[in-house]
């Protein structure tokens, strides 16, 4: 982290200084519309608060530094949230935060927040504001954590003959570096792993073959696998093909102009034994082609997802039903020359544009129920996406979701998200923790495991909500759990009636001591989501005791 400067804060003589014993502290006079409530009613206004355009990043000490202006303005925070109190970890990541929105409703003024500009303002901020949820104040202004760095204290030393002991008269091997603090970042694979593609074409149909060199989850070579049900994203829009392959952390490019006109729709199938997919898009005239047409932007490339611009079609309200009193299952029917499989884990963008704003928010697509009773009519995989969305008071975004008529059009971007099913090869034991609606993840994860996961012998969910009526899909999730003995669910309310007979409360430490058990010979994961409080105090809870890094996965709530 950057040092922060020696000066003091507040500067003598600020608006923000403690006053002496029997006096006033005095606050800078806020323009209109410039009080707590306006600003809370900014950030629940859908406007883009960060610049990313809903994107979270990883920040350098670099990176910080460039915004440092009042118009530009980045500040970080390295805490655990107070009113748990929990020590602070002097090595944890900080979030980075765009206060610039935030300047003219600065109680303390321009200048005292500009004191932290482009620096970690840690002990800035303590000074003053350690009683500040800033969490939840500054929940929209995030714009994602710092990039870990090893503290010089704690880089092993280089190693001489004088430091080396002789026991027994054998020299011990040279003592390990302290592991990293972060998963290194996926290097591209080696040139022979990069996919590659052909086509044919008949009298009606064009073909293009995919060579993925990945094969299934049950594959034990390859560096990632292709679901059963396909990781293909293809857009056929005003006569451009657009084929997107998620591989992981890794997308392989196809985009041309097609040469010739063809029919508004797609089909696609995948050979997952074997690491193969095939678009068919059929002919409007029986000609030959020579060529697949003219290559555009990014054609033919291979990179990380996270790399890559986040692509949107538009969708169109196809249904809405209600899950709680304020939660909605939307479905949303893709354009007919789309096909889009979402992997499990991952998360779509939706994007609307809300009085000369343009507004963007993450949703984690659900399956239609979490009990399927018949398989998915013809043609519908592919072509629909079902989000499970709570309907909050001040929230933009879903407020106009909740407002479209069957019919209306939204914006929805291709899938995003770390998440890879490899993390679930051999896993024995998978116990989820959720809250509200962080269970939207959680809910394909469990059909995944339980369908497509020869290894597991449980999966256990402990779900948290504030009241019985929050409970999305809960009876769903008791026929699940009498149906299968491996699927275990306990529920654990807040603000429960006196009716209620399960646990109350909130996370503590105690309530995971029992639920995640680590039976001898097993293999373990852990997943994660909920607000940000909830997950980090979860991912603590958890790795104190004893999970490692690679067992525990974190969904971003």
């Amino acid at each position: 982290m950057l040092n922060v400067p020696s000066q003091s804060f507040p500067a003598v003589g600020s608006q923000q200084r403690v006053a002496p014993a029997g006096q006033s502290r005095n606050k800078v006079a806020l323009k209109p519309g410039h009080s707590l409530m306006d600003w809370i009613r900014l950030t629940k206004s859908g406007r883009d608060l960060t610049g990313l355009r809903g994107r979270l990043i990883e920040v350098t000490d670099e990176e910080l530094r460039k915004h440092n202006t009042r118009s530009d303005c980045w500040t970080c925070i390295r805490a655990i949230p107070l009113q748990f109190n929990l020590p602070r970890l002097i090595l944890s990541r900080g979030m980075v935060y765009n206060v610039t929105a935030y300047m003219d409703f600065h109680p303390g003024g321009e200048e005292e927040l500009m004191r932290a500009a482009g620096i970690d303002g840690t002990d800035l901020f303590d000074q003053v504001h350690r009683w500040v949820n800033y969490e939840s104040m500054l929940k929209e202004c995030l714009v994602g954590r710092m990039a870990t760095k090893v503290s010089a204290g704690i880089r092993s030393q280089p190693e001489t003959e004088e430091t080396r002991t002789q026991v027994n008269g054998l020299t011990p091997p040279p003592v390990p570096p302290p592991p990293s603090l972060e998963p290194p970042a996926a290097p591209l694979p080696p040139k022979d792993t990069r996919p590659r593609y052909d086509w044919f074409q008949t009298d009606a149909t064009v073909n293009i073959v995919l060579y993925t060199k990945r094969k299934s989850l049950s594959g034990s070579e390859s560096p990632a696998q292709i679901p059963a049900a396909g990781c293909a994203v293809v857009d056929l829009i005003d006569g451009a093909l657009r084929i997107d392959v998620v591989l992981g952390k890794l997308s392989y490019l196809l985009h041309w102009r097609l040469p010739h006109e063809v029919e508004e729709r797609v089909s696609v199938h995948t050979a997952s034994a074997v690491g193969k997919i095939q678009v068919v898009l059929w002919k409007k005239a029986k000609c030959r082609w020579s060529a697949l047409g003219d290559p555009l932007e990014a054609n033919d490339t291979f990179e990380r997802r996270k790399d890559r611009r986040i692509f949107y079609r538009e969708c169109v309200l196809a249904s809405k039903t209600d899950v709680t009193h304020d939660t909605r299952l939307f479905c949303l029917r893709l354009p007919p020359g789309t096909h889009m499989h979402v992997p499990v884990g991952t998360h779509v963008y939706l994007k609307a544009s809300l009085t000369d704003s343009e507004v963007v928010k993450p949703y984690t697509p659900v399956e239609s129920a979490l009990l399927q009773e018949a398989p998915p009519t013809e043609g519908s995989e592919g072509s629909q996406l079902f989000l499970m969305v709570k309907i909050y008071p001040h929230g933009a975004l879903s407020h106009h979701l909740d407002s479209l008529q069957i019919g209306e059009a939204v914006c929805v971007s291709s899938p995003e998200g770390p998440f890879s099913l490899r993390q679930l090869r051999g896993v024995t034991h998978l116990y989820l923790l959720a809250a509200g609606t962080g269970f939207t993840p959680m809910a394909r994860l469990i059909r995944s495991a339980l369908t497509d996961l020869p290894t597991l012998r449980k999966s256990r969910l402990m779900f948290f909500n504030r009241q019985e009526r929050d409970i999305l899909w809960h009876t769903q999730l008791d026929q699940l759990a009498a149906r299968d003995n491996r699927f275990e669910v306990e529920y654990i309310l807040s603000e429960a009636s006196d009716s209620w007979t399960g646990r109350r409360g909130r996370i503590q430490a105690s309530m995971l001591t029992d639920f995640l058990v680590q039976p001898e010979g097993s293999k373990c994961l852990v997943c994660v989501c909920g607000p940000t409080a909830f997950t980090e105090l979860a991912v603590r809870f958890t790795q104190d005791l004893g999970f490692s890094d690679e067992e525990v996965h974190a969904f971003q709530g």
